[in-house]
């Protein structure tokens, strides 16, 4: 098992956040995790990362206990949080620059601009790019990472809906030549049927998973994904079942 979560729990200013969380990832697999707003999806993310410290329970990756900052994981936020007075090339090294490996980042970026949508445009600057393609040089720049998993959260949630769903489409088709374990954190539920290999939901904090779906469909297309209001209405009924409405 790539990553293995267990018991989690977790408090800020003395609320509950994450209250016992138990999940796992195999390598290679594409996993998200649904729930409602406020049941700490986000929180998972910086737990897993280190920026933030858990109260109890722990994080295995590849059966070795990770503890505080670690090199295992790369993190993409939903703003894609590129130095406008960098160019493309050098916002997608930064992981080099500050590890010592520029000049090597720099030819290895080089070499996958074409499949990011970004071959051309490596010495504009940000300001210049798309929504879309500030997303795609983010994400490269999260790639670029000598992580073994990715940590997306809500990467396409601040672009309009047809650039998201071009993203979409775009991440589809780059899931094998990424080849990593990757957890994706959304409140999209298309977005979390096309994307993943199993759908993680949680309850209402003090959050855990509280129920799993596993998607078994290899050949995914936007037609296939209009079909799916079946898995939809099962899906938000899932997540509703756990919702206190007062």
């Amino acid at each position: 098992m790539k990553l293995r979560v267990e018991g989690l729990t977790f408090a800020y200013e003395q609320k509950k956040i994450l209250d016992n969380l138990d999940f796992s990832v195999e390598e290679g697999a594409f996993v998200s995790i649904l729930g409602p707003s406020g049941s700490g999806k986000s929180t998972i993310l910086k737990l897993l990362t280190g920026v933030l410290k858990p109260e109890k329970g722990e994080i295995l990756v590849d059966g070795q206990k990770i503890g505080g900052l670690s090199s295992q994981f790369a993190y993409m936020p939903q703003n894609d949080l590129l130095f406008p007075w960098k160019t493309i090339l050098d916002n997608v090294c930064l992981y080099g620059e500050i590890h010592g490996s520029l000049k090597e980042m720099r030819r290895e970026a080089r070499e996958h601009l074409a499949e990011f949508g970004l071959a051309g445009y490596e010495d504009c600057y940000p300001s210049q790019l798309s929504g879309g393609m500030r997303q795609r040089a983010a994400f490269l720049r999260t790639a670029l990472c000598r992580a073994d998993i990715l940590l997306l959260d809500e990467p396409f949630g601040a672009l309009d809906v047809i650039t998201r769903g071009e993203m979409q489409d775009w991440l589809l088709n780059m899931r094998k030549k990424l080849n990593r374990t990757v957890v994706l954190v959304t409140h999209d539920m298309d977005e979390a049927i096309y994307l993943s290999d199993r759908i993680l939901i949680l309850n209402q904090s003090p959050a855990r998973i509280v129920d799993e779906i596993a998607i078994e469909e290899r050949q995914r297309n936007r037609e296939w994904l209009y079909g799916q209001g079946a898995m939809r209405r099962e899906i938000y009924g899932r997540i509703m079942d756990y919702v206190d409405i007062k």
